[in-house]
C-alpha cells in the first residue's frame, strides 16, 4: 500500500510560543508517529524573508524552532525534517511554477489584497511596501508541496486558499506538460485548539501577547499572571467559556482536569490561584523538553547534523524529480 505523504511547513520568525505548540507542533508530531504517513516537515526559511529583513533574527529563529521540535521528541528517522533553503530544487521549481501562474490568480491572493486594501485606506499607493516575495510567495509554496508530491497538507482555514492556489498551478502544468504533479488536499482540523494570548485576542507574534514556550520557570510563571481577566473576586462565578485562563488550561488538561476546572469556575475560584494551578500544569508538561531545548541550544551542531542528514534524505526525492521536470519543459542537453 502506498504510504499517504504528508507535508507541513513551519516559518521561521519568531520565537515558538504556546499557541504555535497546541495548534500545530504537539498534533503535528503525533501525526509523525503514523506508519501511514510518510511525513515531511520542513523549516521554512526561504519564506521568512517575506517578512522579516534581519539575518540574525532569521538564523536564531532557524535554530530555536529547529531545537523546539527536536526537544518535544520529532522523531527524524520516521520523517523527513529538513531546512527548505537547503533544497536547491525548490527555488528552481518555484520559477517553473512562476512561468505556467497567471497573474490574475495570484491578484486574488489574500495577503496580497489585505496589503492593498491597507495601503488604499492609508492614502497610500497601491503597491506601496509591496514586494514581489508577498505577491508571488503562493507559488513558493506551491513549489513546496508539489516538490515531494504531497497528498495532504494540515493548514488552518486562513491557509486553504493556498492548497486550491497549489492544485491550479499543478493543473496547469500538469496540462502543458503532461502528469507529474499530485493535486494535493488541504486538511483543516477544527477540533486544534487557536489560544488566546495575554490580552484575550489570538496568541501571535504579531500582538505581541505571546507565551514564549520555553520560558524559564519564573518568567513563565510571570507571563501567566499577566492574561488579562475581569474583576472578579474569589467566591464569585466565573464564565470559563469567556475566560482566557480556562481556554488555555483547556488546551493542556486531559477531561477530567477541565470538568473539574470548569466547575471549580462556576464556584469562583481565584484568579490567582487559577493562574497558579495553570503554571503547574503547563510547566509539568513542558519542563522536561525544555531542558532538552536548552541543551539544542548549547550544541547546534547537533541540529546542523540532523537538518543536514533529513536535507540528504529530501533531495533523494527532490533531486531526481526535477531533472524529470527540466526534461520535460525542454531544458536538457542537446543529444
Amino acid at each position: 500500500m502506498t504510504k499517504q505523504r504528508v507535508l507541513t511547513g513551519i516559518t521561521t520568525t519568531g520565537t515558538p510560543h504556546l499557541g504555535n505548540y497546541v495548534g500545530a507542533i504537539r498534533p503535528a508530531i503525533a501525526a509523525s508517529q503514523d506508519e501511514g504517513n510518510q511525513s515531511f516537515y520542513f523549516l521554512a526559511d526561504y519564506h521568512a524573508l517575506i517578512k522579516c529583513q534581519d539575518p540574525e533574527q532569521v538564523h536564531q529563529s532557524t535554530l530555536e524552532i529547529a531545537a523546539t521540535w527536536l526537544a518535544l521528541g520529532l522523531n527524524t528517522d520516521n520523517v523527513v525534517f529538513y531546512r527548505q533553503s537547503d533544497i536547491h530544487e525548490i527555488p528552481e521549481l518555484t520559477w517553473l511554477l512562476t512561468c505556467m501562474t497567471g497573474k490574475g490568480l495570484m491578484n486574488r491572493a489574500h495577503a496580497y489584497k489585505a496589503a492593498v486594501d491597507a495601503n488604499r485606506a492609508d492614502g497610500e499607493d497601491s503597491d506601496f511596501g509591496i514586494t514581489m516575495g508577498l505577491y508571488s510567495y503562493p507559488i513558493l509554496m506551491a513549489a513546496d508541496i508539489l516538490m515531494f508530491n504531497a497528498n495532504m497538507v494540515p493548514v488552518g482555514r486562513d491557509q486553504m486558499q493556498h492548497i486550491e492556489m497549489a492544485r491550479d498551478i499543478a493543473q496547469r502544468f500538469n496540462h502543458h506538460y503532461g502528469e507529474h504533479f499530485a493535486l494535493p488536499q488541504a486538511v483543516v482540523d477544527d477540533h486544534v485548539a487557536v489560544l488566546q494570548g495575554l490580552d484575550g485576542r489570538k496568541m501571535s507574534k504579531s500582538y505581541g501577547n505571546t507565551i514564549p514556550l520555553f520560558l524559564a520557570e519564573k518568567q513563565l510563571k510571570k507571563h501567566i499572571n499577566k492574561i488579562k481577566t475581569n474583576l472578579l473576586e474569589p467566591g464569585e462565578p466565573k464564565d470559563p467559556d469567556t475566560s482566557t485562563v480556562f481556554q488555555i488550561w483547556q488546551a493542556f488538561a486531559t477531561e477530567v482536569q477541565a470538568a473539574e476546572m470548569r466547575r471549580e469556575f462556576e464556584e469562583g475560584i481565584a484568579w490567582g490561584e487559577a493562574k497558579q494551578r495553570l503554571f503547574a500544569l503547563i510547566d509539568g508538561q513542558i519542563g522536561e523538553a525544555r531542558e532538552r531545548y536548552h541543551a539544542l541550544l548549547a550544541s547546534p551542531e547537533l541540529i546542523e547534523e540532523v537538518l543536514e542528514k533529513g536535507a540528504a534524505k529530501a533531495r533523494a526525492y527532490s533531486a531526481p524529480f526535477m531533472e524529470n521536470l527540466r526534461h520535460a519543459v525542454g531544458i536538457r542537453k542537446i543529444c
